[in-house]
């Protein structure tokens, strides 16, 4: 009787740790089955980023076939920029901008650390990367985390890697990076 219950408390251990393989972002769980926008609406730390999504027009894109890998800049982040940024990028006339920020922080690929961290390697240090906006970010690493920098020099770290989505990946980033002005 003992050993039996060993077995099941060991199998349900081992399928609560697979159901709970990506980290929490923004005190919730992300799910692999659910997308990019599903999961990013579940994060305290995203509500900003998920209503910019949303006035951008952007949430269908974010939730196709993909696959994206989504720099999600925090509530912080936003915060970060200069004053009233955020609600002048929210108004509807200023949606074609808005447009360009978010998609200034996606790529057409699904990117995992690991392959950010071969590329890197593999290109002797930095990285360029092509975003769907037409931006070009350079990733590099310092100590053991991942750094961006967007074409302004502005500089973000992935504070959160490889949130699995079901359609794609999302990696956590501490600032808001910004197409070249």
């Amino acid at each position: 009787m003992f050993k039996k219950s060993v077995v099941v408390a060991c199998m349900v251990g081992a399928l609560a740790a697979t159901a709970y393989a990506n980290p929490k972002v923004g005190g919730a769980a992300m799910f692999e089955d659910k997308n990019i926008v599903q999961n990013a609406m579940n994060s305290k730390d995203h509500t900003t980023l998920v209503a910019a999504v949303k006035a951008a027009g952007l949430v269908e894109t974010l939730q196709g076939d993909g696959p994206f890998t989504v720099f999600a800049p925090t509530n912080a982040a936003f915060d970060a920029l200069p004053a009233d940024a955020v609600a002048n990028l929210m108004k509807p006339e200023s949606k074609a901008q808005l447009a360009k920020v978010l998609t200034c922080h996606v790529v057409a690929a699904k990117a995992l650390a690991a392959d950010v961290n071969r590329m890197i390697a593999d290109d002797g240090g930095m990285h360029k990367v092509k975003t769907v906006g037409g931006c070009e970010l350079t990733a590099k690493i310092d100590g053991d985390k991942v750094m961006l920098t967007d074409e302004n020099g502005s500089t973000a770290m992935v504070t959160i890697a490889d949130v699995k989505q079901s359609n794609g990946v999302i990696h956590v980033i501490d600032k808001v990076l910004l197409p070249k002005m």
